[in-house]
């Protein structure tokens, strides 16, 4: 009687302190999952922040959100270009293990492999909402509709903002069709002005935060700035001191202000995972109208520093320390499996490329997640290794300026074509710009980080050396 009189108390007890949890606002359940806003800019350089050193456009909005929480300082976009970039983003996969190269135009029957599990996929498996707002370009043909590949709502582009008739090189060396703006699978609108878009996306991403406080939401903002043509609206033009280029990525960063603003009406910005990162480095051939790769070499279309490196910054107040500076190299790839681990969310049953971040994100590592990372363009080159903190390049083909500045009225000029003809390798930790060729000086680590070539040659392949990867997924395609 005694025995069952103590148990019966002590589950009395056990009972109150539940309850006393959850007077004092303590979680009585398990932790809620993290809402998930992630924003993407198109051809936006390292340079082109405060926070990244940029002092010609005034970015506040970004400064505090990566001084409040973390940002990298060398994170890389996983190829500089379109298509290639944004599927390693979606699947954690090197694009080329996924049979997607370079940028798909309107008419293309290629796409996202359907078998890939998107990251919208995955967190829609775990309850989440999800939704995009902004560019696609993962294939324009209905089967590869955002609405197919994990996300419930889409509002936006299926391509590049450059790609309609009002291109400069229209009729010359593209004959593009109009430019259509979709609701889901149904084109609503003939872009003639893309001045409204940035606002658009926007209040739509706001309204779908707000009709979905009450759930986990996962939000793919892709801007289609500051990609060309550049657009403004009119309360943000002539404001920053780069010109047009800098006022769009003010508008820019006044549409993550009122995200966070809004977020934080909800009461739910503790709990939501803010990623901004670009998609590759600055169109240089657009001069004024292109960004800044700040100090690194070259810029999109290149494995120079200055196609890849771009700002990395995320925010996630309830795990994320602020003033968290990450410096070792992170890519691309990583971004599905850092917000599998975060969302408690399962990985894709098909191999990945990326590893999760959160040990550096939360301080609890500072270890490299990657000893070797690689840079692929063109269909399949391998043209580049990051190996701790030496770049090594082989001989390959790439464009360039060399020296020479882009015009200010919008339209390109035409790039060189420049040939590395024998191996190049540059400490980046004591030569960030690339200018100290250092082959020679190391026969032994060009000897080593040549097998580590290799050894991804053997997957993935390399048109440069003949060799075909044997285990390359095929891109989807329309028969």
């Amino acid at each position: 009687m005694t025995e069952f009189r103590l148990t019966h108390a002590m589950r009395w007890f056990g009972l109150l302190i539940g309850w006393g949890c959850c007077i004092l606002n303590f979680s009585c359940t398990s932790e809620r999952q993290p809402n998930i806003v992630f924003i993407l800019t198109d051809d936006q350089g390292y340079g082109d922040l405060g926070v990244y050193g940029a002092t010609d456009i005034q970015t506040p909005h970004l400064d505090r959100l990566a001084l409040e929480g973390a940002y990298f300082t060398s994170y890389y976009a996983t190829q500089p270009v379109c298509s290639a970039s944004r599927a390693s983003i979606l699947t954690g996969c090197y694009s080329d293990r996924i049979g997607i190269f370079n940028a798909f135009g309107p008419e293309s029957n290629l796409g996202i492999n359907p078998e890939e599990l998107t990251l919208a996929e995955m967190l829609k498996n775990e309850g989440y909402a999800t939704a995009i707002f902004g560019k696609w370009h993962l294939g324009s043909a209905p089967k590869f509709n955002p609405i197919h590949h994990g996300f419930d709502e889409f509002y936006g582009i299926l391509y590049s903002n450059d790609m309609w008739p009002k291109h400069p090189e229209q009729g010359t060396v593209f004959n593009f069709p109009n430019l259509e703006l979709y609701e889901n699978e149904t084109p609503i609108q003939v872009l003639e002005d893309q001045t409204f878009l940035t606002e658009a996306l926007t209040s739509k991403a706001i309204t779908y935060i707000q009709q979905h406080s009450q759930e986990p939401f996962f939000i793919y903002l892709p801007h289609p700035q500051p990609h060309v043509p550049l657009f403004a609206a009119d309360g943000y033009k002539n404001t920053q001191e780069r010109g047009l280029y800098g006022d769009v990525i003010g508008e820019i960063d006044s549409s993550v202000g009122r995200i966070i603003s809004t977020l934080k009406e909800e009461g739910i910005y503790e709990d939501t995972i803010i990623v901004f990162t670009s998609d590759n480095g600055p169109w240089l051939s657009y001069g004024e109208h292109s960004g800044s790769a700040g100090i690194f070499r070259e810029g999109k279309g290149t494995n120079w520093e200055g196609g890849h490196r771009v700002p990395g910054i995320v925010s996630y107040p309830k795990r994320i320390p602020s003033e968290t500076k990450i410096e070792v190299a992170a890519m691309g790839i990583d971004w599905l499996p850092t917000l599998a681990e975060f969302a408690n969310a399962s990985l894709p049953e098909l191999k990945i490329d990326g590893v999760s971040l959160v040990p550096q994100l939360t301080r609890q590592s500072k270890k490299l997640p990657h000893e070797n990372l690689f840079f692929y363009y063109r269909t399949n080159e391998l043209h580049a290794i990051r190996h701790k903190n030496w770049k090594f390049y082989v001989p390959h083909t790439y464009r360039s300026l060399n020296g020479r500045q882009g015009t200010n009225d919008g339209n390109p000029v035409p790039y060189d074509m420049n040939q590395l003809e024998t191996p190049a390798l540059f400490n980046l930790e004591t030569d960030p710009r690339e200018t100290i060729n250092l082959a020679d000086q190391e026969p032994v680590l060009v000897e080593k980080i040549n097998r580590i070539a290799d050894s991804i040659r053997a997957v993935l392949g390399d048109q440069l050396t003949g060799i075909k990867g044997k285990e390359v997924r095929p891109v989807g395609r329309i028969e």
